[in-house]
């Protein structure tokens, strides 16, 4: 479903996905499956965007940035994609930034260009995201720092790496944490 006001320029967007009021999608985009993209949202031509991914209201997506399989990004979260910007001065290829598979960044977060936001990440509301943030690692602040680490159904771990919601437990192995299934 697109919304008769949004401005949708591009065909690549998978089946199931709705596109509401005011959008701007440029040709170049690509959109999967069954995402969820909300009222007043900017997608720049060279943005990937996964299956099941949710963009809240006021969401701008530049050039270079990727978002992968149940993404959400919360209502005017800010991407950056040039760390020197000038008018009228663009950079012949723009930074990457990936949001990895399962990642979620609160409302008003602001990432900076070049980050990775791990999978199944957690970035908390009004956060400014200036370094990259391993899998499963729960960051907020300005600017964001670690604070604990969350499991896959979004709530905080305990001090024993397990989740006191679904019961599923994770290790930490060569300084990275997974779950232990």
């Amino acid at each position: 479903m697109i919304h008769e006001s949004a401005d949708v320029q591009t065909v690549l967007i998978g089946n199931g996905t709705n596109i509401w009021q005011f959008c701007v999608v440029l040709s170049g985009a690509e959109i999967g499956e069954k995402c969820n993209i909300n009222a007043h949202v900017f997608v720049e031509n060279k943005v990937k965007i996964g299956d099941n991914v949710t963009i809240k209201c006021g969401v701008q997506l530049w050039d270079g940035v990727i978002l992968e399989d149940d993404v959400f990004i919360g209502p005017n979260t800010s991407f950056t994609n040039d760390k020197l910007p000038r008018s009228k001065n663009y950079p012949e290829k723009y930074i990457n930034t990936i949001v990895k598979k399962g990642a979620s960044i609160g409302a008003n977060s602001t990432i900076v260009a070049g980050v990775i936001i791990g999978q199944y990440a957690m970035i908390g509301a009004g956060s400014v995201v200036t370094k990259s943030v391993p899998d499963f690692n729960l960051w907020y602040g300005n600017p964001a720092v670690f604070k604990g680490y969350v499991c896959i159904c979004g709530k905080k771990l305990n001090e024993e790496l397990k989740c006191p919601f679904c019961d599923r437990g994770y290790v930490i192995e060569k300084g990275m944490i997974k779950t232990n299934d």
